[in-house]
């Protein structure tokens, strides 16, 4: 509990361990008897109350007592008996709550009592019973949950709620619940526009004042610095979500023949049109990117017209999926028969988004702001030289020179096509520049100048300025809310070294937006890079960065080539948006496992160099387990365990390696120096579920 001290540890501790351990198995083997062969009587009960006495998280034992009342309730018609059956249950949840009150089962098993309906709620017991236990702990983020699920079951005004949690903070301001709790039935109202919160910058113009006084008084206490971030949130951000970026973009004309032949043989990039490598395979990715996580994408809010006859019918899918289905990134894949012909042949594909109540944000706001755009396709030129064009001829070398020849920027005209943001984004900020001004001169004057939450507060402030500026021709200005925002992060990686991996995430999405905010700053690390036989591909090299983490993506939809090596990379997130990628380079980085690699899965890439990470170098790989694991029910993954154990192959040391061969259709691999590579059967694995593979580490495998 909350600011409560461990008791410590006495002798006599073990062996009270070890018979409470002995009596809680022969309970558990007893309840789960009952459970399995349907016994429900008073006897079972019994035992199940005894069990959830000593340990309120044996899940088990509360959808056992669920059934068992059901059952036994089937018994009953008089109101009274069956009223007396749901107190009983109620005393039990009691009991349980007194072991342990955070526990998820007891409160759940609760709200599912109450929810059944089987008899009258006494309120007053119920807010009787969250009284006393918010008095041991004001905290407690359980009992704050119970009580916004009974407001809601009594039809308890929000307004009074929110009243509630300005008492508690009155009493408290170190109370994160009650802060958290208002967040929840602020976002509430001001989505409803109920009566006296139509305003969204008057209430929080308010809620700044409040959480102020609290952060003033104790500069140290964390609960006031989490909801003034909240704050920031919610007043940064537009209150529908957008459009932001897509590819292809308005006005663009993809053809896989972009390249033509010079005089000396050699091929060169066409101004007219942008290269897409994905049509020699017959498909068409459409990528559309939202300034925040959406879901209900589909053929009937997102409508796709042409002149040409798709293969399949559209599905859009989510690339990146945060929770519950939301996604800012999602896509459809248009199959197109690329036919010979005589003559070149266009297609113009239309895109059109109105405004749809079913593209819902996390916030439950709506996409309101119409979006049309059109591309070109072209199909049925340049056949002889189609067949002709192949990237993998000869094994990709990043480091020579030969490899590739450069020509040249990605042209202008190409690179503003490839964006849509400025079209779409509102011109008119969210923020209010005058108040972020005095919000940091505000935390300037901080008594305490080494706070971690004042230094973290002032760097997002000023990153939010540095928004509002980026939209508008202050570049210079811009540069210097950067700049300072990354001095902080520096600062804190020192001030607190615990924390030191998000600072540093931090710092490098800084940096990100940095070196990709505008064209003439980003065309320093961009150029066209064409192989002899080959079609051009759009490069962007961001090597010796220090970068841990890769942000604005958005920017990025139309890189073919990316070189990324010599980082400090730990996570590749965000490159499942990049559906254009051919050849990605992540060597001399310190991505840890496979799972690491998974947006890798999402896209159509041909060469990868992993080298010298550290995939195979930790024992216990924490990773490995927040992915898909080897158990999963998919076929082509239990087709891919089966093809590896019958040559041979330890499944349980490579599970995470096969599901990502599996999933990808690499050409070129180099994997070496990681200590995975070092391990018996990994080329194994790799050349069985990877037929299209023709370089390993450089070797042909052919």
């Amino acid at each position: 509990m909350h600011g409560q001290p461990r008791r410590p540890k006495q002798p006599e501790d073990d062996a009270a361990a070890a018979a409470k351990a002995a009596k809680l198995r022969e309970l558990q083997v007893q309840v789960l008897h009952n459970h399995h062969t349907c016994t429900y009587t008073e006897e079972a009960l019994g035992l199940s109350f005894k069990l959830l006495e000593i340990n309120p998280e044996a899940y088990t034992a509360w959808n056992y007592r669920k059934l068992a009342l059901q059952h036994n309730l089937k018994e009953l018609s008089d109101p009274e008996a069956i009223k007396s059956s749901v107190d009983a249950e109620l005393r039990v949840v009691e009991l349980a709550l007194r072991q342990n009150p955070k526990s998820y089962g007891a409160w759940y098993h609760r709200k599912w009592l109450l929810n059944q309906k089987l008899a009258p709620v006494d309120f007053k017991r119920e807010y009787g019973l969250l009284d006393k236990l918010l008095k041991v702990d004001a905290r407690n983020f359980h009992g704050w949950n119970y009580r916004r699920f009974l407001a809601k079951f009594m039809g308890v005004p929000e307004e009074k709620e929110l009243q509630y949690t300005m008492d508690k903070i009155g009493e408290n301001f170190s109370n994160y619940s009650a802060w958290h709790n208002r967040s929840i039935l602020l976002s509430n109202l001001l989505i409803q526009r109920r009566e006296g919160f139509e305003s969204k910058q008057k209430i929080f113009s308010e809620e700044f004042e409040l959480v102020i006084q609290a952060l003033f008084t104790d500069p140290s206490d964390q609960s006031g610095w989490f909801y003034h971030l909240w704050l920031l949130a919610q007043t940064s951000t537009p209150d529908n979500p957008q459009l932001i970026s897509s590819w292809p973009s308005h006005g663009a004309k993809l053809s896989l023949f972009s390249a033509r032949k010079n005089e000396d043989q050699n091929m060169v990039s066409s101004p007219s049109s942008i290269c897409c490598y994905s049509l020699k395979e017959g498909i068409i990715p459409i990528v559309l990117y939202f300034n925040d996580p959406v879901k209900g994408l589909n053929p009937s809010n997102v409508k796709l017209n042409s002149d040409f006859v798709f293969d399949k019918d559209v599905q859009w899918r989510p690339l990146a999926i945060t929770d519950s289905g939301y996604s800012n990134c999602w896509a459809t894949y248009l199959e197109i028969a690329n036919e010979d012909c005589s003559t070149p042949q266009q297609f113009s594909v239309e895109v059109s988004i109105p405004c749809s109540n079913d593209i819902m944000s996390r916030s439950g706001s709506h996409c309101n702001c119409h979006v049309h755009f059109t591309f070109t396709i072209e199909l049925g030129t340049n056949n002889d030289e189609a067949h002709d064009i192949d990237l993998f001829h000869d094994p990709i070398s990043w480091s020579s020179s030969e490899s590739f020849q450069s020509h040249g920027k990605p042209s202008c005209v190409a690179f503003d096509q490839l964006n849509i943001t400025s079209a779409l984004v509102q011109e008119e900020s969210r923020w209010n520049l005058d108040r972020l001004s005095d919000e940091i001169d505000l935390f300037r004057d901080l008594p305490d100048e080494n706070s971690k939450f004042a230094k973290l507060t002032l760097a997002r402030l000023l990153l939010a300025c540095a928004a509002i500026k980026s939209r508008g021709s202050s570049l210079i200005e811009r540069k210097g809310y950067c700049e300072e925002a990354l001095g902080f992060f520096s600062d804190l990686i020192n001030l607190d070294p615990s924390h030191k991996r998000y600072y540093e995430d931090e710092r490098s999405l800084v940096l990100m937006d940095q070196l990709t905010c505008d064209m003439e700053a980003f065309m320093k690390y961009c150029s066209v890079q064409v192989r002899s036989n080959s079609a051009p591909l759009n490069h962007v090299q961001l090597c010796r960065l220090s970068l841990t983490r890769i942000g604005f993506t958005e920017r990025m939809l139309w890189v073919q080539m990316l070189d990324l090596s010599h980082n400090k990379l730990r996570s590749i997130e965000g490159l499942e948006a990049l559906q254009q990628l051919v050849c990605l380079n992540i060597s001399n980085n310190q991505l840890s496992s496979f799972t690491s690699l998974e947006p890798l899965t999402k896209i159509s890439l041909k060469a990868l160099d992993l080298s010298f990470n550290e995939i195979g170098a930790h024992p216990i790989d924490t990773t490995r387990y927040i992915c898909s694991s080897p158990f999963s029910h998919k076929v082509e993954r239990c087709e891919a365990f089966e093809e590896c154990r019958k040559i041979n192959v330890n499944v349980e040391e490579f599970w995470d390696a096969i599901l990502f061969f599996k999933s990808v259709n690499l050409v070129q691999l180099d994997i070496k120096g990681n200590a995975v590579a070092d391990k018996d059967s990994f080329a194994t694995v790799v050349t069985t579920l990877s037929p299209s593979l023709k370089w390993l580490d450089g070797a042909c495998i052919h």
